[in-house]
């Protein structure tokens, strides 16, 4: 794989490719802060438009369109408590108290640098370990991604704060939600009641929409005509002993991201929930409260899903497996290039390789620019008038539903969790559990039924897991998350 690090030279020194990587990032940083316009939706239609480039000027635009994407996110979630993708749901949880705190500018500026230290930490962690990780990665079995969403489902317990019971509750709710439509096994429809129009299952998205744009709206209208909430803008950068000082849980989460990524089909929504939950456990004194305001419920998430963006060109590019439904779109985008990732790819035309990571490097370098770039302007949002704001969420959230899918259901149902929403969070009930329930139902089910059928029945399901080494450490893994849930397990 070395004999091809003459393709790291090939985007640093084209003026042009340069440009189109600047381009791609600037472009996916608003793609990801607009609900409902997906990264992969924007690299998909990115594919029409240059299958008739050279590959190296479709790649490169790609690639900072993804990079730029995924950071994107995390400002609506702060700004508005709309997160921009699932991946950015838990940076929410305390970003947005920390803007009503009036420090949104900081908070983006601390979202902005963590992502750049997590994506160059999922780089660095993509060139040192891609042959490691992608044999780990090719290891797994689905009884193995069956146990990981378990851990996750696991996991949401802790996002519902004080009532963990109530959290719980919300993440079954979503893998209810999660599993509805056509059993992808029988053709069979679930939770339908009937309907024809519910076989085609409810997107997630749409979900996040309601759930957190919609219920927003209908909670800001009690605040119309209520004094704004003025921005401290006199620091965006955060003091470089702060940023120092949770080195230990960048580095912790980038790693956390960077494996999660690495695993195909996870990506950056499960690597930045299980981030935000290992700073919950590891942080014992953090600046305040996890849920109210914490720097650390910032830094973890964000640091982690960057970092995951490195992971997932690991199995993309090593063994042809896309790490998650980006770099499934960017792996159809090399085969019409007329590429064939995988282990012969590597051995043959390692300059692919080196080129992805050049291009991302460039990409992380422009993200941390234009992030820094607009940090007070995007600040003001918050300071927008009520009656300005609510109607723009809402169409704004009826546009990101409608162009998932294009379908007029997706409208009646953003409607439908939006008001749901309201009055969850009105009742202290979290609604971020719902989304990664969402996520993590279909991902667990279908894992365990092909676990199931590989092994034959669920005793061998059994036997499999503890006689596999990975399948053992995994389900150790969650029997002390459960016993660390009991009073005396804290205690140990």
């Amino acid at each position: 794989m070395l004999e091809g690090l003459a393709g790291l030279w090939i985007p640093i020194s084209d003026p042009f490719l340069i440009l189109l990587i600047a381009a791609g990032t600037f472009a996916g940083i608003y793609v990801g802060a607009i609900p409902g316009l997906s990264v992969t939706m924007a690299v998909s239609l990115l594919i029409s438009f240059t299958f008739s480039w050279d590959m190296f000027n479709a790649l490169a635009l790609m690639t900072g369109v993804f990079a730029g994407g995924v950071y994107g996110g995390s400002r609506p979630a702060i700004l508005l408590n709309i997160p921009g993708a699932p991946a950015a749901i838990a940076t929410s949880f305390d970003g947005y108290p920390l803007a009503k705190l009036g420090l949104a500018g900081e908070t983006i500026g601390t979202a902005t640098i963590q992502s750049f230290l997590g994506g160059m930490m999922g780089l660095l962690i993509m060139v040192f370990a891609t042959p490691i990780m992608s044999q780990t990665a090719l290891a797994f079995a689905p009884r193995d991604y069956f146990l990981i969403a378990s851990m996750g489902l696991l996991l949401i317990g802790s996002l519902g704060g004080k009532a963990p019971l109530k959290g719980i509750l919300m993440g079954l709710m979503g893998v209810i939600l999660g599993l509805t439509g056509m059993d992808p096994f029988t053709g069979e429809g679930r939770f339908t009641f009937g309907s024809l129009a519910l076989m085609g299952g409810i997107d997630y998205v749409v979900a996040m929409i309601g759930l957190f744009g919609v219920s927003e709206a209908i909670s800001q209208i009690e605040l119309i005509g209520r004094p704004v909430i003025r921005q401290k803008l006199d620091r965006i950068i955060p003091l470089w002993s702060e940023i120092i000082r949770h080195v230990p849980l960048t580095l912790r989460a980038s790693a956390i991201g960077a494996f999660i990524g690495a695993l195909p089909g996870a990506g950056g929504d499960i690597a930045a929930l299980l981030a935000y939950d290992h700073a919950r456990r590891t942080v014992k004194k953090p600046q305040r409260p996890f849920g109210e305001g914490a720097v650390e419920g910032v830094i973890a998430p964000e640091a982690a899903n960057n970092a995951a963006v490195g992971g997932a060109f690991i199995p993309m590019l090593t063994l042809g497996i896309p790490g998650d439904s980006v770099t499934a779109v960017i792996l159809g985008a090399l085969f019409i290039h007329g590429l064939r990732p995988g282990p012969l790819m590597m051995s043959e035309k390692p300059e692919i390789f080196w080129f992805f990571v050049s291009a991302l490097f460039l990409s992380n370098i422009f993200m941390l620019i234009f992030g820094l770039m607009g940090v007070r302007v995007f600040s003001r949002i918050v300071e927008i008038p009520k009656q300005w704001i609510i109607p723009t969420i809402l169409i704004l959230s009826m546009i990101g539903a409608y162009a998932i899918r294009g379908r007029y259901l997706d409208l009646v149902l953003v409607v439908i969790f939006g008001v749901v929403g309201y009055a969850l969070k009105q009742n202290g009930y979290p609604t971020g559990p719902v989304i990664l329930g969402m996520i993590l139902g279909p991902m667990i089910d279908s894992n365990f039924r092909r676990a199931a059928l590989s092994a034959g029945s669920l005793i061998g399901v059994l036997v499999e897991i503890f006689t596999n080494p990975i399948s053992l450490v995994l389900f150790t893994a969650i029997g002390l998350l459960l016993i660390s849930g009991i009073r005396l397990g804290k205690r140990l």
